[in-house]
Protein backbone atom coordinates (compact mmCIF):
# COMPACT_ATOMS: atom_id res chain seq x y z
CA UNK A 1 0.00 0.00 0.00
CA UNK A 2 1.04 3.43 -0.82
CA UNK A 3 -0.17 6.68 1.23
CA UNK A 4 1.67 9.82 -0.59
CA UNK A 5 0.22 13.41 0.86
CA UNK A 6 0.17 16.75 -0.92
CA UNK A 7 1.86 20.04 0.64
CA UNK A 8 5.20 21.60 0.88
CA UNK A 9 6.98 18.46 1.22
CA UNK A 10 5.15 15.24 -0.08
CA UNK A 11 5.15 11.91 2.32
CA UNK A 12 5.29 8.29 1.45
CA UNK A 13 4.32 5.05 3.66
CA UNK A 14 5.21 1.82 1.60
CA UNK A 15 3.86 -0.74 3.83
CA UNK A 16 2.31 -4.03 3.33
CA UNK A 17 -1.20 -5.24 4.13
CA UNK A 18 -0.60 -6.94 7.07
CA UNK A 19 1.03 -4.15 8.59
CA UNK A 20 -2.26 -2.22 9.23
CA UNK A 21 -2.46 -4.71 12.15
CA UNK A 22 0.35 -3.12 13.94
CA UNK A 23 2.31 -5.98 14.79
CA UNK A 24 1.81 -9.68 13.66
CA UNK A 25 2.57 -11.24 16.74
CA UNK A 26 -0.18 -9.71 18.52
CA UNK A 27 -3.32 -11.18 18.79
CA UNK A 28 -5.72 -8.93 18.86
CA UNK A 29 -9.87 -10.14 19.58
CA UNK A 30 -12.35 -8.76 16.68
CA UNK A 31 -13.41 -5.36 18.46
CA UNK A 32 -9.55 -4.59 19.73
CA UNK A 33 -8.26 -5.13 15.95
CA UNK A 34 -11.10 -2.64 14.70
CA UNK A 35 -9.91 -0.05 16.91
CA UNK A 36 -6.36 -0.52 16.84
CA UNK A 37 -6.90 -0.24 12.82
CA UNK A 38 -9.08 3.24 13.10
CA UNK A 39 -6.23 4.26 15.41
CA UNK A 40 -2.96 3.62 13.14
CA UNK A 41 -5.22 5.14 10.12
CA UNK A 42 -5.58 8.44 12.39
CA UNK A 43 -1.77 8.53 13.12
CA UNK A 44 -1.48 8.03 9.61
CA UNK A 45 -4.04 10.52 8.42
CA UNK A 46 -2.89 13.21 11.24
CA UNK A 47 0.81 12.87 10.22
CA UNK A 48 0.26 13.00 6.50
CA UNK A 49 -2.40 16.69 6.61
CA UNK A 50 0.72 17.91 8.46
CA UNK A 51 3.00 17.84 6.17
CA UNK A 52 2.40 20.81 5.10
CA UNK A 53 3.28 22.63 7.86
CA UNK A 54 6.93 21.85 8.17
CA UNK A 55 7.51 24.11 11.62
CA UNK A 56 4.79 22.13 13.18
CA UNK A 57 4.82 18.82 13.23
CA UNK A 58 6.98 16.46 14.58
CA UNK A 59 7.58 12.35 14.95
CA UNK A 60 9.70 9.98 16.47
CA UNK A 61 10.76 6.59 18.35
CA UNK A 62 10.96 6.42 22.10
CA UNK A 63 12.25 2.82 23.75
CA UNK A 64 12.79 2.45 27.83
CA UNK A 65 12.04 0.28 30.90
CA UNK A 66 9.69 0.74 33.16
CA UNK A 67 9.29 -0.48 37.04
CA UNK A 68 6.34 -1.49 37.64
CA UNK A 69 3.61 -2.70 40.61
CA UNK A 70 -0.04 -3.44 40.88
CA UNK A 71 -1.90 -1.95 44.24
CA UNK A 72 -4.17 -3.82 45.71
CA UNK A 73 -2.41 -7.08 45.29
CA UNK A 74 -1.52 -6.91 48.78
CA UNK A 75 2.55 -6.53 47.51
CA UNK A 76 4.57 -3.48 47.18
CA UNK A 77 7.39 -1.97 45.14
CA UNK A 78 8.46 -1.19 41.71
CA UNK A 79 9.73 -4.66 41.86
CA UNK A 80 8.63 -6.11 38.30
CA UNK A 81 10.66 -4.62 35.56
CA UNK A 82 9.02 -4.20 31.75
CA UNK A 83 9.78 -3.06 28.33
CA UNK A 84 8.25 0.32 27.13
CA UNK A 85 8.68 1.04 23.48
CA UNK A 86 6.53 2.73 20.85
CA UNK A 87 6.51 5.64 18.62
CA UNK A 88 4.68 9.23 19.03
CA UNK A 89 3.45 11.85 16.15
CA UNK A 90 3.35 15.50 17.65
CA UNK A 91 1.25 18.69 16.42
CA UNK A 92 2.33 22.37 17.68
CA UNK A 93 -0.42 23.95 18.71
CA UNK A 94 1.67 27.39 19.68
CA UNK A 95 5.37 28.55 21.33
CA UNK A 96 4.90 26.86 24.65
CA UNK A 97 1.90 23.89 23.92
CA UNK A 98 1.64 21.05 21.16
CA UNK A 99 -0.29 17.76 21.26
CA UNK A 100 0.80 14.19 21.18
CA UNK A 101 -0.26 10.59 19.85
CA UNK A 102 1.96 7.77 20.73
CA UNK A 103 1.57 3.93 20.09
CA UNK A 104 3.46 2.01 22.73
CA UNK A 105 3.98 -1.48 23.67
CA UNK A 106 4.15 -1.52 27.28
CA UNK A 107 4.80 -4.34 29.43
CA UNK A 108 3.47 -4.12 33.17
CA UNK A 109 3.10 -6.62 36.27
CA UNK A 110 4.05 -7.39 39.86
CA UNK A 111 6.43 -9.83 41.16
CA UNK A 112 7.70 -10.56 44.73
CA UNK A 113 10.75 -13.03 44.86
CA UNK A 114 11.04 -15.48 48.07
CA UNK A 115 13.37 -14.45 51.02
CA UNK A 116 13.25 -15.04 55.16
CA UNK A 117 11.86 -11.44 55.62
CA UNK A 118 8.44 -12.41 53.21
CA UNK A 119 8.12 -15.83 54.74
CA UNK A 120 9.68 -17.01 51.33
CA UNK A 121 6.55 -15.85 49.22
CA UNK A 122 6.37 -16.02 45.43
CA UNK A 123 4.48 -14.31 43.12
CA UNK A 124 4.99 -13.11 39.35
CA UNK A 125 2.28 -11.25 37.13
CA UNK A 126 2.77 -10.60 33.77
CA UNK A 127 0.15 -8.03 31.73
CA UNK A 128 1.29 -7.04 28.16
CA UNK A 129 -0.06 -4.10 26.33
CA UNK A 130 -0.33 -1.79 23.10
CA UNK A 131 -1.21 1.53 24.93
CA UNK A 132 -2.62 4.34 22.81
CA UNK A 133 -1.93 7.59 24.60
CA UNK A 134 -3.30 10.92 23.84
CA UNK A 135 -1.05 13.71 25.91
CA UNK A 136 -1.07 17.95 26.34
CA UNK A 137 3.23 18.68 26.35
CA UNK A 138 3.37 22.61 27.77
CA UNK A 139 7.20 23.36 26.82
CA UNK A 140 10.05 25.43 28.34
CA UNK A 141 13.20 25.81 27.45
CA UNK A 142 14.76 21.82 27.20
CA UNK A 143 11.72 20.67 28.80
CA UNK A 144 8.43 19.38 28.38
CA UNK A 145 5.78 18.47 31.04
CA UNK A 146 2.93 16.09 30.07
CA UNK A 147 -0.14 15.10 31.17
CA UNK A 148 -2.89 13.07 29.36
CA UNK A 149 -5.15 9.70 29.40
CA UNK A 150 -4.13 6.42 27.53
CA UNK A 151 -5.81 3.35 26.35
CA UNK A 152 -4.18 0.10 27.18
CA UNK A 153 -5.41 -3.55 25.35
CA UNK A 154 -4.03 -6.72 26.71
CA UNK A 155 -2.17 -8.72 24.67
CA UNK A 156 -0.86 -11.31 26.65
CA UNK A 157 -0.63 -12.75 30.53
CA UNK A 158 0.93 -14.81 32.94
CA UNK A 159 0.50 -15.53 36.69
CA UNK A 160 1.45 -17.45 39.16
CA UNK A 161 1.97 -17.96 43.13
CA UNK A 162 4.70 -20.23 45.07
CA UNK A 163 5.64 -21.40 41.58
CA UNK A 164 1.69 -22.41 40.99
CA UNK A 165 0.10 -21.29 37.77
CA UNK A 166 -2.63 -19.55 38.59
CA UNK A 167 -4.18 -18.40 34.73
CA UNK A 168 -4.41 -21.97 34.11
CA UNK A 169 -7.15 -22.21 36.87
CA UNK A 170 -11.36 -22.57 36.04
CA UNK A 171 -11.77 -19.54 38.87
CA UNK A 172 -8.95 -17.99 37.50
CA UNK A 173 -9.72 -13.81 38.05
CA UNK A 174 -8.17 -12.62 34.32
CA UNK A 175 -7.12 -9.22 33.45
CA UNK A 176 -9.38 -7.16 31.66
CA UNK A 177 -9.36 -6.58 27.67
CA UNK A 178 -9.28 -2.60 27.83
CA UNK A 179 -7.90 -0.49 30.50
CA UNK A 180 -7.72 3.38 30.92
CA UNK A 181 -4.77 5.39 32.53
CA UNK A 182 -3.65 8.52 32.90
CA UNK A 183 0.17 9.76 32.19
CA UNK A 184 2.21 12.50 34.08
CA UNK A 185 5.63 13.27 33.19
CA UNK A 186 8.49 15.06 31.94
CA UNK A 187 10.86 15.20 28.83
CA UNK A 188 14.45 16.87 28.76
CA UNK A 189 16.00 17.69 25.22
CA UNK A 190 19.76 16.77 25.90
CA UNK A 191 20.10 17.66 21.85
CA UNK A 192 18.22 18.83 19.05
CA UNK A 193 16.86 15.21 18.29
CA UNK A 194 17.73 13.12 21.69
CA UNK A 195 16.16 13.20 24.90
CA UNK A 196 15.02 12.03 27.85
CA UNK A 197 11.17 10.94 28.75
CA UNK A 198 10.33 10.04 32.81
CA UNK A 199 6.60 9.51 33.58
CA UNK A 200 4.02 7.71 35.77
CA UNK A 201 1.35 5.68 34.17
CA UNK A 202 -1.70 4.93 36.52
CA UNK A 203 -4.89 2.98 36.18
CA UNK A 204 -7.89 4.26 36.91
CA UNK A 205 -9.94 1.55 36.16
CA UNK A 206 -10.08 -2.12 37.83
CA UNK A 207 -7.43 -3.86 35.67
CA UNK A 208 -9.25 -7.48 36.56
CA UNK A 209 -12.54 -9.13 34.69
CA UNK A 210 -14.14 -9.23 37.98
CA UNK A 211 -13.22 -7.92 42.30
CA UNK A 212 -11.30 -9.99 44.20
CA UNK A 213 -10.24 -9.97 48.31
CA UNK A 214 -7.77 -6.99 48.97
CA UNK A 215 -9.07 -4.77 46.51
CA UNK A 216 -8.60 -0.99 47.03
CA UNK A 217 -10.85 1.89 46.28
CA UNK A 218 -9.83 4.03 43.60
CA UNK A 219 -12.10 7.23 42.07
CA UNK A 220 -15.16 5.35 41.39
CA UNK A 221 -14.91 1.74 42.01
CA UNK A 222 -12.69 -0.79 43.88
CA UNK A 223 -10.43 -3.46 42.28
CA UNK A 224 -6.16 -3.61 41.56
CA UNK A 225 -4.33 -1.41 39.59
CA UNK A 226 -1.44 -0.91 37.75
CA UNK A 227 1.11 1.78 39.04
CA UNK A 228 4.19 2.32 36.85
CA UNK A 229 6.79 4.39 36.22
CA UNK A 230 8.74 4.50 33.11
CA UNK A 231 11.89 6.03 31.97
CA UNK A 232 12.92 6.08 28.30
CA UNK A 233 14.79 7.50 25.65
CA UNK A 234 13.46 9.59 22.83
CA UNK A 235 14.64 10.03 19.30
CA UNK A 236 12.80 12.79 17.38
CA UNK A 237 12.68 11.70 13.45
CA UNK A 238 12.63 15.66 12.51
Amino acid sequence: MQLVCDGQSSFSVHMKTQAIYVVAFVNFGPYQAIFMRKYLLILLVFGCSLTGFTQEFHGGLMAGVAGTQVDGDSFSGYNKAGLFAGAYVNLDLGPSSSLQMELTYFQKGSRVNPDSANDFRQYLFRANYVELPVLYLHKFGKFRISAGPSAGFLVGHYEEAQYEIKHEQDDYNAPARVTLQVNIGMQFYFAKHWGVDARFNQSILNIRQGNMSGDIYRFWSYGQFHNTFVISLIYQIR
